[in-house]
């Protein structure tokens, strides 16, 4: 009986301590999403003056103003999605839900491009990688472990791939999939 008794002691505090690790734990977590939050909050401003800049830039442009071929409009043969997920899961249904609407792109607004195997997939963490893979897209490029350090450089690199690919005519339209953070 005594044994018993001291097996259940033990499996209590067992517990606890486990309690204990996951407050903690939860805290931290806690404590990084909020900074990761505020980060967001603060781009916004600079994101929107951004995409104000470019709308305007575009508007303006003929499509051949200066010699830019970004703002040149041109007959869709050959799409690139570029698909934005995480490198983990635990994120509810955040990548799932950015796999519907790249799929939902290339079923409405690509159909055409699709049938004739013109729709590219560069993707942005590792499980639109996985899934697109899998499901046997035609998936032209990756970054992978973009998210351990991000910032400008990081991402730059995936930019001017991009741009480059556009101005070499490798690709008619360049279109993003992601999802946009809203702060409840």
């Amino acid at each position: 009986m005594a044994g018993q008794l001291k097996e259940v002691r033990n499996r209590i505090k067992s517990v606890q301590n486990t309690q204990q690790i996951t407050k903690a734990m939860k805290m931290v977590s806690a404590a990084k999403l909020r900074k990761a939050q505020d980060n967001i909050v603060q781009m916004r401003p600079y994101a929107r003056k951004l995409q104000e800049v470019l709308s305007n830039i575009v508007s303006n442009s003929d499509g051949n103003a200066d010699g830019s071929t970004l703002a040149t409009e041109r007959a869709v043969e050959k799409v690139l999605l570029i698909v934005i997920t995480s490198d983990r899961g635990l994120c509810g249904a955040y990548n799932a839900n950015i796999i519907k609407m790249a799929k939902l792109a290339i079923r409405e607004k690509y159909a055409v491009q699709a049938a004739k195997g013109n729709v590219y997939i560069w993707t942005i963490g590792k499980k639109g990688y996985e899934h697109f893979q899998k499901n046997k897209y035609n998936v032209d490029g990756t970054y992978r472990d973009i998210f351990l350090q991000l910032n400008f450089e990081t991402v730059q690199a995936c930019s001017q791939a991009a741009v480059k690919a556009f101005e070499k005519k490798e690709f008619d339209v360049v279109e993003l999939v992601y999802s946009e953070f809203r702060n409840a």
